[in-house]
């Protein structure tokens, strides 16, 4: 089957074609400043990429731009040849814990679900609807960020606040990078041979989690009622005193609006640095001996390892494998090195020649990182959101 996996932004589209069941890319791509005078896209096929530009006035001519090329490049020579499309769907409350073929009661809901996450649901939705046009004989699975959390039980998803504020406004935690923890946690029972896993899942990039998967099931994660909780990240904060928001608004007359995009959009590694969101630049920085660059690092390895640590407690130390993935967690192998070694109470410890050979630009992109005698094992995997959505797509549409 050639499964079609999307993800759509207010004025972007991420797209690829997997072949299933060989797990065979045949063609990704990205489209960009949808709705603007100077669109442009890329096309990827068998590693080499192509850029073009394009007046797309909305998604509707994108997703015509995107069909053509796969007519093009030969992936296709009949629309009938796209047995599914899945559509990566950020937010589905409580409503949905799994993925979903998307009927008009799946758009409605996830559409009353907007004021969850109105920046991305409502632009989900926008890419179904333009897709349905395109192909209404394809069927198409909403594959939702969410829905892997919400095996979690009350205990940790509940906030500690009136119990009305859950039950009038659902505010709880939700948990967010669900289809790559799902990822990982369907790799590692391969790789383990083990039907049921008990894994830490380390999503760590611009955006980071961890998440507590406990017989193969999410038990706690880190990111709650929005991204913004949990771990240090690129531009967010993850954890702090709330009582800090009300007093930076008195001190400086800051609107909530604004304050909001200050925790989302210029705190986290950007916020402390001064400078750098992306963790390369801050590494560079260390190199120069920057204070704040170096503090940045420090912070943010702390935060992690003091989750990695709640988590190893919450599983009762019966954890089978340790897992970094995503792109800082792929490729940052001095971060991760430094990560393990404040673990080593723990008995968990990195053999430093294995570490080293594991970056994705490097010799090799997976593998095991831990030393023989580790209480346990770590391992590093790279993440495929776009193939979990596949998997999802394909075993419903079977």
């Amino acid at each position: 089957m050639k499964i079609l996996t999307v993800n759509a932004g207010s004025s972007s589209l991420k797209f690829n074609m997997i072949e299933l069941p060989e797990q065979v890319e045949l063609i990704s791509g990205n489209f960009e400043k949808i709705g603007l005078d100077d669109g442009i896209y890329s096309i990827k096929i068998n590693g080499e990429k192509t850029k073009k530009e394009a007046v797309m006035k909305d998604h509707k001519v994108a997703i015509e731009l995107l069909i053509k090329e796969l007519f093009d490049n030969n992936i296709i020579t009949s629309l009938d040849e796209i047995d599914g499309i899945g559509h990566r769907l950020v937010h589905g409350g409580d409503k949905y814990a799994s993925s979903v073929l998307i009927d008009d009661d799946v758009i409605n809901t996830v559409s009353e679900l907007s004021n969850l996450a109105p920046l991305h649901n409502p632009a989900n939705i926008l890419g179904v609807k333009a897709f349905r046009e395109a192909l209404p004989n394809t069927p198409m699975v909403g594959v939702f960020d969410t829905a892997f959390h919400q095996t979690m039980n009350e205990e940790q998803y509940l906030y500690s606040v009136p119990l009305s504020w859950y039950k009038d406004y659902k505010i709880r935690k939700y948990g967010f990078h669900g289809t790559s923890h799902k990822y990982i946690t369907r790799v590692m029972k391969e790789r383990l041979g083990k039907e049921s896993v008990n894994l830490i899942s380390c999503h760590i990039g611009s955006g980071a989690s961890i998440c507590a998967i406990k017989d193969s099931k999410s038990f706690d994660t880190t990111m709650g009622f929005t991204p913004n909780a949990g771990l240090i990240m690129g531009t967010r904060s993850g954890d702090i005193d709330y009582s800090v928001i009300p007093y930076y608004m008195e001190q400086t007359g800051a609107t909530l609006n604004e304050v909001d995009t200050i925790l989302n959009k210029k705190s986290g590694l950007l916020g402390l640095s001064g400078k750098y969101s992306d963790h390369r630049d801050i590494e560079s920085a260390m190199k120069k001996g920057e204070h704040d660059a170096i503090l940045a690092n420090n912070m943010y390895i702390n935060r992690i390892v003091e989750y990695i640590a709640k988590y190893y407690v919450l599983l009762e130390g019966k954890v089978d494998a340790l897992v970094f993935t995503a792109g800082l967690g792929e490729n940052a192998r001095e971060f991760r090195e430094a990560i393990i070694e404040k673990l080593s109470c723990l008995g968990i410890k990195i053999d430093s020649e294995k570490n080293n050979k594991i970056a994705g630009y490097l010799d090799e992109s997976e593998g095991l990182i831990s030393s023989e005698d580790s209480n346990v094992a770590v391992y590093v995997i790279p993440t495929n959101e776009e193939l979990m959505i596949a998997l999802d797509t394909y075993d419903l549409i079977k």
